[in-house]
């Protein structure tokens, strides 16, 4: 008999769910309109849960699926799992380490262009014909370099460096900051945020954010300045949003590109009518390159486990 398994979220590749179907019994909750109902039929057999790093998973859940052995998340965000709670129960929680770091860091860098050069104001000015209307070379202003400008990470962790290392390959220098120097890192380390947004022109979010909410303010945005973006592929809590809304509107910085926001997939609605704003769905990771070898690492995180191993990164064991 195949081990059930109950899924919290769906994986988008085909090839992962074959195969998941292939080794296991798969209880697609999210398909479910009962899902209480739903637990209380299957949940006494449940041995893996594969579940979103948003979605996670409640600690009364975990407690309703006894014979649970390991809990994969599809993602590297851990903040939605009660990691002390499952080590309590002997529960390995896996993540997807590694897998997006390549994606995320180029969409980073995506971003920080399309904001600059405002790529999406001159594609939909060409799209509605303004162009024809307006052929002159003045009818959209001009944009601004990304090379050579000052950027700053928050976060030095694999998405971080993989940023630095896309941005100094357009000559900007590149300065960060994290919870302590990371002594194999050779860009200059600044000890506070507040410091490192006076001293950059794209400030660039990539920490981990587990328990961190809240660090971009009104005050770390009026150090970014008015020649000075934000960019934040992160987590959408990093930022107060109606700090950035204000900053936006009052020109105290002069854009920014975001990929994640505090309450998907509520946006403030302000942002929508900014033109130096650019706005991604939670998309970082969302490359079949990417959500393939995430599937993978979920497929081994589960095999192992089910095989009274350890999981490779488990986080909890």
């Amino acid at each position: 008999m195949k081990p059930n398994i109950l899924q919290l979220n769906p994986i988008l590749i085909p090839a992962i769910n074959d195969t998941l179907a292939s080794l296991y019994t798969v209880h697609r909750l999210f398909e479910q309109s009962d899902k209480d109902a739903y637990i209380r039929e299957h949940g006494q057999s449940i041995r893996g849960v594969i579940t979103g790093g948003h979605t996670g998973i409640a600690n009364d859940m975990i407690q309703r699926l006894p014979a649970l052995e390991v809990i994969a998340v599809n993602g590297v965000g851990t903040d939605a799992v009660d990691l002390e709670f499952a080590r309590s129960r002997g529960i390995p929680v896996t993540a997807t380490f590694g897998a997006l770091t390549e994606d995320v860091a180029d969409l980073a860098i995506g971003l920080m262009l399309a904001v600059c050069r405002e790529i999406c104001a001159g594609n939909e000015f060409v799209k509605s014909g303004n162009w024809q209307k307006n052929p002159h070379p003045g009818a959209l202003p001009l944009s601004h370099r990304l090379s050579g400008k000052r950027v700053g990470i928050v976060g030095m962790g694999k998405v971080g460096r993989a940023i630095a290392q896309r941005a100094a390959a357009f000559n900007c220098p590149v300065t960060y900051t994290d919870l302590r120097r990371m002594d194999d890192v050779a860009y200059p380390f600044v000890a506070d945020l507040l410091s490192l947004a006076r001293g950059c022109d794209f400030l660039v979010l990539a920490a981990a954010a587990d328990k961190a909410q809240g660090i971009v303010n009104a005050a770390v945005l009026d150090a970014l300045g008015k020649h000075g973006y934000l960019i934040n592929v992160a987590r959408g809590k990093l930022v107060v949003e109606s700090d950035l809304v204000d900053a936006l509107r009052g020109g105290v910085i002069a854009g920014a590109g975001l990929d994640v926001f505090v309450d998907e997939p509520n946006v403030p609605s302000a942002l929508f009518e900014m033109d130096r704003v650019v706005l991604q769905a939670h998309r970082a990771s969302a490359t079949v390159e990417s959500r393939t070898a995430m599937g993978e690492m979920v497929l081994a995180s589960l095999a192992q486990a089910l095989a009274g191993q350890r999981p490779e990164g488990s986080l909890t064991t």
